[in-house]
């Protein structure tokens, strides 16, 4: 099961990163300005905001690999139909963004149930290997999907690139869907009747939410990064192109990031980790380094280090994270709770990008991205003051998956 579990994650990620690019290319073609581009986009985003919480409830509700299997046929089929669309010589840019839409619904229904049949499937003691190998063939994904996507809408089109989209997402319901775990406390719950109203449970989710400062502390420095992270990717293309030597600078930086992320992820499991939340907030932290070395601004091959280093704290922290969640949030709240994660992640990275160009235009690029420094590492490093302690690593290998203690 848990080989079916790794590749399906996989199948999934390398659909979800081949849509940003398909995407892109294929509204390009169509309305040739960006635009009809930002309409697409937005059209999958604001949806996936507005349904996580729903999809959390539903999460706890029903059986987790049943949810995936539904959210990921269903952007099988929205995949299927923007490439149906394009193929056609169509390309009517109201369909691509009702499709758009369709697939972001879907993602704030599946997104949430990953967590939980994770959980239900991986024994405690292996989960932070099996964490870190799915964030690996995560970096992985993301790394390979935009050359992939690029290839094939310019070899074949982009309708030809939607619809491999769809065929992984086939792949990826049918094999997460066909993974079984043993019935949880959960279930039986369920199976005796004892069901609660939406509004009682999203509630409940948000109160086991409240009772654990150090998640709340932790999502909200994690959307900080999120939020710096979205600057830095705004305005370090245009540092680099026009004072660190070109676009050839910015791709040794985003493929030294790539590079880290991927070291940190397969370190991960291997790291003597006492504190797993002092580490994990820790090396969200770390992004305050990048946006320093592009604000002095340093050489290339400096920022490409700082942006090495900030992305290989960014591999440990994933793994630890999803760890160290699954672990001390009630698996019949974890659904509910990691959509709150969720949500905050999702929204934070695209208003960073929406206001990075605007903001630096009144601040200047150094002084916004020297406030986004102090920002992410004091809002990351604050959340471990005063936090009640978490089990140690050793702690975490032993404890049962089913219900962690209250923290």
């Amino acid at each position: 099961m848990m080989s079916r579990l790794l590749i399906g994650r996989g199948l999934s990620a390398l659909a979800t990163a081949l849509i940003p690019t398909t995407l892109t290319l294929a509204v390009l073609r169509v309305s040739g300005g960006a635009d009809g581009l930002g309409l697409v986009l937005a059209c999958e985003l604001v949806p996936l905001l507005v349904f996580l919480p729903v999809g959390g409830v539903l999460a706890d509700r029903l059986p987790p690999a049943r949810v995936i299997l539904l959210a990921d046929l269903v952007r099988c089929l929205a995949q299927v139909a923007i490439g149906a669309e394009l193929i056609a010589g169509s390309g009517r840019l109201a369909v691509l963004a009702v499709l758009s839409a369709v697939s972001g619904v879907a993602i704030a229904f599946g997104m949430p149930a990953v967590p939980r049949l994770v959980a239900a499937v991986v024994p405690g003691p292996e989960r932070l290997r099996v964490n870190a190998r799915i964030g690996v063939v995560t970096s992985v994904s993301a790394v390979a999907a935009p050359a992939l996507a690029g290839g094939v809408a310019l070899v074949a089109g982009p309708g030809w690139a939607a619809a491999l989209t769809g065929v992984l997402f086939a792949g990826s319901a049918l094999t997460l869907g066909g993974v079984r775990a043993g019935a949880s406390p959960v279930d039986a719950a369920r199976l005796q009747g004892e069901t609660k109203g939406f509004g009682r449970e999203l509630a409940e989710g948000w109160r086991e939410v409240r009772v654990r400062p150090w998640f709340l502390r932790g999502v909200l420095g994690h959307g900080v990064w999120h939020f710096t992270a979205g600057l830095f990717l705004t305005l370090g293309p245009m540092a680099a192109v026009r004072s660190l030597g070109g676009e050839g600078a910015w791709v040794l930086i985003a493929q030294c990031g790539t590079a880290g992320l991927v070291v940190g992820v397969l370190a991960a499991p291997r790291l003597p980790v006492r504190r797993p939340i002092v580490a994990v907030q820790v090396a969200a932290a770390l992004y305050a380094l990048p946006l320093v070395a592009l604000a002095v601004p340093a050489p290339a091959w400096a920022v490409a280090g700082a942006y090495f280093v900030a992305m290989c704290g960014l591999g440990v922290l994933s793994p630890l994270w999803e760890t160290v969640v699954a672990q001390e949030i009630p698996e019949a709240a974890l659904g509910r709770v990691r959509a709150f994660d969720q949500l905050i992640s999702f929204a934070s990275r695209p208003f960073g990008l929406a206001v990075a160009a605007p903001l630096a235009g009144l601040t200047g690029a150094a002084g916004l991205l020297l406030a986004g420094a102090a920002l992410v590492a004091a809002a990351n490093l604050a959340a471990i003051v005063r936090t009640p302690g978490v089990p140690p690593r050793a702690a975490l290998r032993r404890r049962s998956p089913v219900r962690g203690p209250r923290v």
